[in-house]
């Protein structure tokens, strides 16, 4: 018969090595947080993507260790409160990638790249190109 061989010591958790969330998929994050956050909001986006409707929001993140900035697309109806949709998204986008990622976000910013006006769904006003 053989002894069982002594079970080595369990390893302190800071020499287990790290876990790295990509960029992307913080991003990913970020924007199913947008559109929680819009499908709450009155004069935000009910349905998403298709013809002639508006797009689902885009989002683009940098991190930097435990630091995610965050830059979102989005396109809203108009005539609605934006700043209040723009607060909501901040709002939501920063609680999500805390609860996901573990990461601080100082900073959300947001581009308003179309307003659809009512009655005319996927019909964007948007600047003339001078």
């Amino acid at each position: 018969m053989s002894t069982p061989r002594p079970t080595p010591p369990p390893v302190p958790p800071a020499e287990r090595g790290a876990t790295h969330i990509a960029d992307r998929v913080v991003a990913k994050i970020a924007a199913q947080a947008a559109r929680e956050a819009l499908a709450r909001e009155p004069g935000g986006q009910p349905r998403m993507g298709g013809r002639g409707q508006p797009a689902a929001p885009h989002a683009t993140v940098t991190v930097h260790h435990d630091v995610a900035r965050v830059r979102i697309s989005l396109e809203l109806g108009y005539p609605s409160d934006l700043g209040a949709q723009c607060a909501a998204v901040r709002s939501r986008v920063v609680r999500r990638i805390e609860e996901c990622a573990a990461m601080s976000v100082p900073e959300v910013d947001i581009d308003i790249e179309h307003l659809h006006p009512p009655g005319t769904p996927g019909a964007a006003l948007q600047r003339k190109p001078r």
